[in-house]
């Protein structure tokens, strides 16, 4: 890739994650609520149907797409549930959750279980915030390239990105880093 298509794809994607910000920030409550709720049926079928006993899952900030019930709920399944703690230089520890009600605050607004072990096995699923996806499993998320990383070191696990109906696109800009989503609910 040149520098000048790279140059391109990056004001692309700055371009989108603007444009996703504003729409999702213009959600209504309801909306919002409305759709997690779907999202997390949807996952719970995913997670049941094949019988996934080790998740890794975002910690939803601000208008993210909810998925706090389904974490609980898969807790009280007896299901290991293991959330990131975002660190410097793109790096995440993933911490296994006992409790979704002892949160510490992290770096970029981002929140973590507070005296969490670190899980380093592998995982069965991951579900994936983003601010864009398309129907080919690409995203666009913050720009950090967080998950990006920890994906590229997953390659067993099913990846599943989940996002509102508008954040779903028929093409995102893709550059040579960013790694493909199994799976795409909305």
């Amino acid at each position: 890739m040149t520098d000048k298509n790279m140059i391109t794809i990056t004001a692309e994607k700055a371009q989108l994650r603007q444009t996703m910000l504003e729409q999702r920030n213009n959600m209504t409550r309801k909306e919002r609520d409305g759709f997690s709720q779907n999202l997390c049926e949807q996952l719970w079928v995913l997670i049941s149907g094949n019988k996934i006993k080790i998740l890794h899952s975002y910690l939803p900030m601000g208008p993210e797409v909810n998925v706090l019930p389904l974490l609980q709920k898969a807790l009280n399944s007896g299901i290991t549930v293991v959330v990131p703690r975002s660190l410097r230089k793109r790096q995440m520890q993933n911490l296994i959750v006992k409790d979704l009600k002892t949160m510490e605050a992290g770096i970029f607004n981002t929140y973590h279980p507070k005296d969490a072990m670190e899980y380093s096995g592998g995982y069965e699923l991951i579900i994936v915030p983003g601010l864009a996806f398309d129907k080919s499993g690409f995203r666009v998320g913050y720009g950090a390239g967080y998950y990006d990383t920890f994906l590229a070191e997953q390659p067993t696990a099913l990846k599943v990105g989940v996002c509102y109906p508008f954040q779903l696109m028929e093409r995102v800009p893709v550059e040579d880093h960013d790694v493909w989503l199994d799976l795409v609910l909305n």
